[in-house]
């Protein structure tokens, strides 16, 4: 019973971390976006709305992620977006009408 309590421990902290790591490659690419696009993260924050797994390019299994987040292109309205995330990988950033795909980077 002891090493199942620690097999689900062990696996709840790893998916603390990998979710920390894939949070800051998730925000990072929204600042950058909002930074190039003159547009204003709102709350300096974004938050998960999806996680499942899905095979990536080699067939291997992985997390995938979506966080939405706020921004404003005027400073008075607010917007929403999202940043899809395979493992810790961008795949796409959605803000307002702009889609950003990525193919490892974004555009």
């Amino acid at each position: 019973m002891d090493i199942v309590i620690l097999l689900v421990l062990g696996g709840l902290t790893w998916l603390w971390f990998d979710s920390f790591t894939a949070r800051e490659a998730g925000i990072q690419a929204v600042r950058k976006t909002c930074e190039a696009d003159g547009l204003q993260l709102l709350d300096e924050t974004i938050a998960l709305s999806s996680l499942r797994l899905k095979r990536n390019e080699d067939g291997r299994m992985v997390l995938a992620r979506v966080y939405s987040f706020e921004y404003s292109d005027t400073g008075d309205n607010r917007r929403r977006g999202s940043v899809h995330l395979l493992g810790h990988r961008v795949t796409m950033l959605n803000v307002g009408l702009r889609l950003v795909a990525s193919n490892g980077r974004l555009h």
